[in-house]
């Protein structure tokens, strides 16, 4: 039983380590390591608590095999159906957009100068990151497990060879930088924000362990602390190596990952680290590409099912790809504002929607075995901060609070 616990920790651990922990060092260049961390400590105390949310209102689901959506419709009819199955849609819409503007980005670095200007590269490369994988999530989910295997090792290679090459280099006065702005550190939660997304399993996790509170809590515990200790390590390594204003200036000519690689290559004096940052971002990128195509295309397909509409591999294919491929051709730098777009959507799925499902579920059911402690006034702060995470995109827009790279 030890290794389903064990197992657990790993899914919602493969889960939430992704593409995003690549935007990290782009969004708190300005910030400085010492409030990098405590905004990451924060966000992870406050999204491990709506994960155990969801499981203390998993006691009252009609089977335990039943997903977040069904639990949305029990206790908020098909108003809370539809809210959560739109939301995690467009979610996942914005996280590919996400994933094919940086693949691409990462791409253009690799490919002649021959072919084109720098809009035409990019372009040529957004389409070649997209076609070539996307065939993978068409062709079925034997080709993208079978491949998904093989990268997260090398995922795995590819992040340690990073630390290894880059925590020697780290010196104690880049890690001692203070933020430019303070106002940076609001600006960059809704892309941190999506970095601790494993919410969407839990339906899947609940199933698993048998609706065992003990075992599901340890999971989520251990599952969380696995891709924080893997982000601060990240952070100690980009923030240690890359000197402050150096980074934030290279990447204010190129807020893209390839400008992240660039900066690397030119503040570390090595070319070869470069790559290396490089390989690993590009394996993050595609591993979490593969997986969050794959839920589009088969949520898609339940969806037009459900509706009695055609869903065979011709007609999903571009309900899949086409939104996020625009998304990505016509704004081939918004790497970071899809992940803040995403992130408004998540603080919907795995915030208010927990929050909401908890507190109802308090007042039908006030004597559950368990309940996730902090009491209502959590609830309250948990929902305010849904709230929050919400609007803050919009005051960047209005220029209320500084803008993030990219």
């Amino acid at each position: 039983m030890k290794n389903k616990i064990l197992g657990s920790a790993l899914m919602i651990a493969g889960t939430t380590i992704g593409a995003g922990m690549l935007a990290m060092p782009l969004t708190s260049a300005g910030m400085g390591f010492s409030m990098t961390l405590v905004l990451l400590a924060g966000l992870w105390l406050l999204l491990t608590y709506t994960g155990l949310l969801f499981m203390e209102v998993y006691q009252t689901a009609k089977a335990k095999d039943v997903g977040v959506a069904s639990l949305a419709e029990q206790y908020f009819g098909l108003t809370g159906r539809f809210l959560a199955t739109i939301s995690l849609l467009v979610l996942l819409y914005a996280l590919l957009a996400a994933y094919i503007t940086g693949g691409g980005s990462l791409l253009s670095g690799l490919l002649p100068t021959s072919i084109g200007d720098e809009h035409q590269t990019l372009q040529i490369a957004i389409l070649l990151f997209t076609l070539i994988l996307g065939a993978f999530v068409v062709i079925g989910i034997k080709g993208v497990d079978g491949l998904t295997r093989v990268l997260f090792i090398g995922k795995i290679i590819g992040f340690i060879a990073v630390l290894l090459m880059m925590l020697p280099k780290a010196k104690l006065e880049n890690l001692g930088a203070v933020p430019l702005d303070n106002l940076l550190v609001i600006s960059a939660i809704p892309i941190f924000f999506t970095s601790f997304g494993f919410h969407v399993i839990m339906g899947s996790i609940n199933n698993y362990l048998d609706a065992d509170i003990r075992k599901i809590r340890l999971s989520i515990i251990i599952g969380t602390l696995i891709p924080l200790t893997a982000y601060l390590l990240w952070q100690l390594a980009t923030h240690g190596v890359l000197s402050q204003n150096q980074f934030v200036s290279l990447l204010k000519q190129d807020p893209t990952l390839n400008g992240l690689v660039n900066a690397t290559s030119q503040i570390t004096g090595s070319n070869f680290l470069g790559e290396v940052v490089r390989l690993f971002s590009s394996l993050a990128l595609i591993t979490s590409f593969l997986g969050v195509a794959m839920g589009i295309f088969e949520g898609v397909g339940d969806l037009l099912k459900r509706i009695n509409l055609p869903a065979n591999r011709l007609v999903l294919a571009p309900l899949t790809f086409i939104p996020p491929l625009a998304f990505a051709l016509f704004y081939p730098n918004g790497f970071i504002a899809a992940l803040g777009y995403a992130g408004i959507l998540f603080a919907f799925y795995g915030l208010l929607l927990p929050v909401a499902l908890a507190w109802k579920v308090r007042q039908l059911h006030p004597n559950l075995p368990y309940r996730v402690a902090g009491g209502n006034l959590a609830l309250v702060i948990a929902f305010v901060m849904g709230i929050v995470i919400i609007i803050i995109p919009f005051l960047m827009e209005k220029g209320y609070l500084p803008s993030v790279a990219g």
